[in-house]
């Protein structure tokens, strides 16, 4: 059960102990933290669900009760309880913490919710078929691998939407990430897999939780910015496809 006396400083602490690049010892600490997850991102001002859900909603021109939905790294479920408001109602959820992918069930939105550890073991999604696939956070160094792009680009139907948002860390891992992932981002442009609907990019994405400003003496809450990623995969990417 989530602690609802939860303090930022909790928060913040949290966000900070994960510092293992071991797959594994993630996903243990995801497992533990799933409970004040949602929580402790709210005292943050988290906004990633958020602004994937609000960039699709702007975009998306077909039937959301028919839309099929591709959840990866969907954690607790949150970006599917935001799609539900606006309509969406199939939902298949993808994320390496089972105890994340429980609190999933527990919104009774899914239809399937699937384990794996993206990176180490393939997207379990079939090809082609969603309308909307979509990734909220996770890119960043040490957790999702940029390789996964592809598969998500590869489980969306002709004409779906790829969604992707992350946060603009800093640090030299960070920026190596970012920027092998727009190569791929272009890469697969240029390939003809898919086509650029919009790039946003937003000043606040989080608070830092690396800063304290009671601590650290700041006068203003420090942000991370972020980017949403939005593409419209090809209609002839079965010609195109390099697989």
């Amino acid at each position: 059960m989530s602690d609802s006396s939860r303090t930022a400083e909790e928060a913040r602490v949290a966000f900070q102990s994960c510092k293992s690049s071991d797959p594994r010892d993630r996903v243990q600490f995801y497992d533990s933290w799933a409970q004040n997850y949602e929580k402790d991102h709210n005292l943050m001002s988290y906004r990633s669900p958020h602004l994937a859900v609000n960039f699709l909603s702007e975009n998306f021109s077909g039937s959301r009760e028919e839309a099929q939905v591709l959840d990866v790294a969907c954690g607790t479920g949150w970006v599917a309880k935001l799609m539900a408001e606006l309509g969406f109602r199939h939902f298949v959820g993808v994320d390496g913490s089972k105890g994340m992918l429980e609190l999933a069930a527990e919104t009774g939105l899914y239809q399937d919710l699937r384990l794996a550890l993206l990176g180490t073991q393939p997207l379990p999604a079939q090809t082609g078929v969603f309308d909307v696939v979509v990734i909220a956070g996770a890119l960043d160094a040490g957790f999702v691998p940029v390789s996964v792009v592809r598969e998500m680009c590869h489980a969306a139907k002709p004409g779906g939407f790829v969604c992707m948002v992350r946060g603009d860390h800093t640090g030299a891992p960070a920026d190596k990430y970012k920027k092998d992932l727009e190569r791929e981002l272009q890469l697969m442009e240029e390939e003809g897999l898919w086509s650029l609907v919009g790039i946003k990019r937003v000043d606040r994405y989080m608070e830092d939780p690396h800063v304290n400003p009671e601590r650290d003496d700041v006068q203003d809450k420090p942000y991370i910015s972020g980017t949403v990623y939005l593409y419209q995969k090809s209609i002839d990417t079965a010609v195109k496809s390099h697989d």
